[in-house]
């Protein structure tokens, strides 16, 4: 087992229920009216329901197969908080998706991850006795990737690089607390890999074949997204695009740097992301949510 230099991890996660109504729905271009923005972010939010129930039971199956004994305890614990926020995260994001459907967007990516989950569960993870920790390394990946984007998301707020600055409520609120919890339980799934004995190699090895899926999903997500809208050809669809990922505060120039960070050997999630972040959002707008306590 490799054993990462670490930081203070979360002991307790706060389940939330936020206050926002999307049963109006929100504008086909909610983004600041922007094509290229709303169909990346909405591509996003087309693959969580299945990607957030893909984590919940990798966290739940790893959790189950740490012994009970008292240093297992918090992130036994802590777990439980992850699960009851990552079912908020879907069932949102269920509702939206449903939004999305109305608009004529089709969800391509949602049903092929399903697939493509049920396939590895079938094939691999079900005939290996560490089927768990597969799973774990793969949902560590994902939350990392998720994480990035969380506190790409906020460190930005209404200045330069701020992605949804331009958002119409409610979206603006639901993609920021989502970042922020996102922030919040980054640690865990990547926690139990390694308190399961997970190592470096494999961990590796997952992390690239996430990274080569979901650049490919998403940007796949994102195009049908636009077609379907019929902004795909738009001049301004693709000079929106081009300053998104490659301008002065470029999606490719941000990531690259803590996506590089999670090769090392002695990463440790904690290690990246300004520590006060999510939580002082969290703080600063505690009259959008109220705490539910965590579920399993």
């Amino acid at each position: 087992m490799n054993t990462p230099t670490t930081l203070p991890s979360p002991t307790d996660l706060t389940v939330r229920r936020l206050s926002v109504d999307l049963s109006k729905g929100f504008s086909r271009h909610w983004n600041g009216g922007d094509a290229f923005m709303t169909a990346y972010a909405n591509a996003l939010s087309m693959s969580f329901p299945v990607g957030e129930q893909s984590f919940i039971d990798a966290v739940k199956n790893g959790a189950k197969a740490l012994p009970d004994t008292p240093e297992n305890a918090d992130l036994k614990s802590v777990a439980k908080g992850f699960i009851g926020q990552e079912a908020t995260h879907r069932h949102l994001h269920g509702l939206y998706n449903a939004h999305l459907e109305k608009q004529g967007l089709v969800n391509h990516w949602g049903p092929r991850a399903e697939r493509r989950l049920k396939k590895g569960r079938e094939e691999f993870f079900s005939k290996s006795a560490k089927g768990h920790l597969h799973e774990l390394a793969i949902t560590a990946a994902f939350e990392h990737y998720t994480s990035i984007f969380g506190d790409l998301t906020l460190e930005s707020l209404d200045q330069p690089g701020d992605w949804f600055a331009g958002a119409e409520e409610p979206l603006k609120t639901l993609w920021r607390w989502h970042a922020a919890e996102e922030s919040e339980h980054k640690c865990v799934a990547f926690d139990l890999y390694q308190r399961l004995g997970g190592n470096h190699a494999w961990r590796m090895r997952w992390f690239w074949y996430v990274t080569v899926q979901f650049s490919t999903d998403v940007m796949r997500q994102t195009v049908n997204n636009l077609w379907h809208d019929k902004t795909l050809f738009k001049p301004s669809t693709w000079w929106s695009a081009s300053r998104f990922l490659f301008g002065r505060h470029g999606l490719v120039w941000r990531v690259a740097k803590p996506v590089w960070e999670y090769t090392r050997k002695d990463f440790h999630p904690m290690q990246l992301g300004h520590p006060t972040q999510a939580t002082d959002w969290l703080a600063n707008h505690a009259d959008q949510w109220t705490a539910v306590g965590a579920k399993a």
